[in-house]
């Protein structure tokens, strides 16, 4: 298992890091828009609909992502798409968590598909608009999940005592989700030192959050957005438990599949294009 997730995680790193680094947007436009229909595919199959629909719900995805990228949404897309990502996050996340896998099998099948098709589009277009910002830009995103996820393991493994949501993925821990903001919060004010002292591309999130309120608004807007990665992931865990798997699917060997790797990006690229517009 280790050694096919080493492998996985080296081979698309071959391809992610020059899409990512590349002097121009669009070859990572281009490598996500793939990525997030691989997405739409596996939210198919975890909604218990067949293969076809599962197919039909990818290519939509897809031709909704390039619909919008020849509309130029990728570097403008109005920002109105963003706070309702951010709405549909908040007041959606909270009742699915609360519902619980039997609450979410309660939602006709239709429903289920329309929403992953909005979720995973808005997704995407959020992450070709924050590379469309700048490498800087884009790096602090993916930061706040990277060191979320991080700290919160180590966190959890060392101090966790009180479960997050049991029912949904026991092995989550308060203390661990704790640790994640700690970690998100001691990056947020190195990073902010990093874009005064260096020469960069864009301005990170945390500088624009920062140069947009005071100090104590940024750690507030900086611990929710760690937390609405959390809800990403328990939403994904939710959806997958109601479908009785353990991974999204088997796409990325040793790391299951893409929604496994995506979860906590989903919600939280479109809210920190919402705040960091303020």
């Amino acid at each position: 298992m280790l050694k096919q997730r080493v492998i996985t995680a080296i081979l698309l790193l071959l391809v992610l890091l020059p899409a990512l680094f590349s002097s121009v947007a669009w070859p990572f436009a281009a490598f996500t828009l793939i990525f997030v229909s691989a997405g739409g595919w596996e939210w198919g199959r975890l909604s218990g609909v067949g293969s076809f629909s599962s197919v039909a719900l990818a290519i939509l995805v897809a031709a909704a992502c390039a619909g919008s990228w020849a509309a130029g949404w990728t570097h403008a897309a109005p920002v109105s798409l963003w706070w309702f990502a951010m709405g549909l996050w908040v007041l959606g996340g909270a009742w699915a968590l609360q519902a619980g896998p039997a609450g979410w099998g309660r939602l006709a099948s239709v429903t289920r598909l329309a929403l992953g098709l909005v979720v995973l589009w808005l997704a995407w277009l959020a992450m070709a608009g924050a590379r469309a910002r700048g490498l800087n830009f884009i790096l602090s995103v993916f930061s706040v999940a990277w060191v979320s996820d991080i700290a919160a393991y180590f966190g959890g493994r060392a101090w966790g005592r009180r479960k997050l949501a049991p029912s949904i993925s026991p092995g989550k821990s308060w203390e661990g989700v704790c640790c994640g903001m700690a970690g998100v919060l001691l990056v947020a004010a190195l990073w902010v030192q990093v874009d005064r002292t260096w020469t960069v591309d864009s301005p990170s999130v945390y500088s624009r959050l920062l140069s947009s309120m005071g100090g104590l608004e940024m750690i507030l807007v900086v611990v929710f957005l760690t937390a609405m990665g959390v809800v990403g992931d328990l939403t994904e865990s939710l959806v997958k438990r109601h479908a009785g798997v353990k991974d999204s699917s088997g796409l990325l060997p040793g790391h299951g599949g893409v929604l496994d790797r995506a979860d906590a990006l989903l919600p939280l690229f479109p809210i920190a294009l919402a705040l960091s517009a303020l």
